[in-house]
C-alpha cells in the first residue's frame, strides 16, 4: 500500500503533529523523515499533554511502529530521554515499536557549541537557530566526517571518529570561535553509556519500512517545520538545515519515490512564523497581540 505524506506549507506550527496523531489512528507505520529535535509536536490525549522532539506522533497509538530515518539528526541524549518519559507514561512498551536508523546521524556536543557561538557572534544578525546543534550535524553529514548511529556500535571506530572529529572542531572553538574546548574523555564516556540505551531500537529502518509496503501497511512520512523553512525553497538564510518539502520524504525515509501517492500539506488558519527571519505580514497591531495571547 503507498504511503503518504504530511507537510506543513507555512513556517511551521501549523497543527501537523495533531493531524499525523489523527491519521496515524489508522496507520501501522509512521516515520519522521528530516530535521532533529529543533522541531516539537504538542499533543493532547484524554486532557494530558505530550510534547514529542523526536518520536514519532503516532507514538501514542499503541501498537504503531514509529520510526527515524536516515534523513534525520538524533541527539541521542534527548532522545533517550524521551523514550524513557514516553514509557512511564506506558507508552513504546514494546521495543519493536520504536525503530532507529543505524544511517541517521549523531548531533554531537560539539554541534551544540558550535551552534551557539555562532549565534552569539552574529549578535543582531543571527538566524534564529534553536542552539540544539541541527546545523552543524548536517554540515558534517554533507563534509562526510559525521558519526552516524550505527557507529556508536563500533567501539573502535566510534572512538577514532571522535578523536579525529574533536582535535578538529576543538581547534575550530578555540581559534574562531573564542570557547572553550570539549573534553574527549566526558563526550566518549556519556555516548558509550547510551550505546546499549539504544541497542533494542537501532536497525536498517529502510529495509523494514520497504519490506512493511510490500506487505501492504498502511505507513505516514511526518514532515518537520514546514515549506517556508526549506534550505532549498523558503527564505534563506532564516531557513532549516534540511528540506522540508514533499519531495524529501522518499530520500530521508528510504523509500523509492512511487511508494508516496498522497501529500497532505496543513495550514494554519492564520500565519505564524517560527523563528527569525521575514515575515511580509506580521500583525504588530492589537489584533496581532490578540492573537499572540
Amino acid at each position: 500500500m503507498p504511503a503518504t505524506v504530511i507537510i506543513g506549507t507555512q513556517w511551521g506550527d501549523e497543527g501537523k503533529g495533531k493531524v499525523v496523531d489523527l491519521l496515524a489512528a489508522s496507520a501501522d507505520v509512521v516515520v519522521r523523515f528530516h530535521g532533529g529535535n529543533n522541531a516539537g509536536h504538542t499533543l493532547v490525549v484524554n486532557g494530558e499533554k505530550t510534547i514529542l522532539n523526536l518520536v514519532p506522533a503516532g507514538v501514542l497509538h499503541p501498537g504503531r511502529i514509529c520510526m527515524l530515518g536516515p534523513g534525520v539528526v538524533i541527539d541521542p541524549e534527548v532522545l533517550v530521554g524521551e523514550i524513557e518519559a514516553l514509557r512511564k507514561r506506558g507508552y513504546l512498551a514494546e521495543d519493536r515499536w520504536l525503530r532507529i536508523s543505524e544511517q541517521a546521524h549523531l548531533i554531537m556536543p560539539y554541534h551544540r557549541a558550535i551552534d551557539r557561538a555562532r549565534e552569539r557572534l552574529r549578535g543582531a544578525g543571527n538566524i534564529g537557530t534553536t542552539g540544539r546543534g541541527i546545523g552543524p550535524a548536517y554540515e558534517d553529514k554533507m563534509a562526510r566526517t559525521g558519526i552516524r548511529v550505527g557507529d556508536l556500535f563500533d567501539a573502535t571506530g566510534f572512538r577514532e571518529a571522535l578523536e579525529r572529529n574533536l582535535r578538529e572542531k576543538n581547534a575550530y572553538l578555540e581559534a574562531l570561535l573564542g570557547e572553550a574546548p570539549l573534553a574527549f574523555d566526558a563526550i566518549h564516556e556519556r555516548y558509550a553509556a547510551l550505546r546499549e540505551r539504544l541497542r533494542p531500537f537501532v536497525t536498517d529502518t529502510g529495509v523494514e519500512l520497504r519490506a512493511a509496503l510490500a506487505a501492504g501497511r498502511r505507513v505516514l512520512l511526518e514532515g518537520a517545520q514546514g515549506m517556508m523553512l526549506d534550505v532549498d525553497h523558503g527564505t534563506y538564510p532564516f531557513v532549516t538545515s534540511s528540506s522540508c518539502v514533499a519531495g524529501a520524504a522518499a530520500a530521508g525515509a528510504g523509500l523509492p519515490p512511487r511508494a508516496i501517492d498522497r501529500i497532505v500539506g496543513i495550514t494554519k488558519a492564520y500565519t505564524t512564523r517560527v523563528g527569525g527571519g521575514p515575515f511580509p505580514t506580521e500583525l504588530t497591531d492589537a489584533l496581532g497581540d490578540r492573537l499572540r495571547a
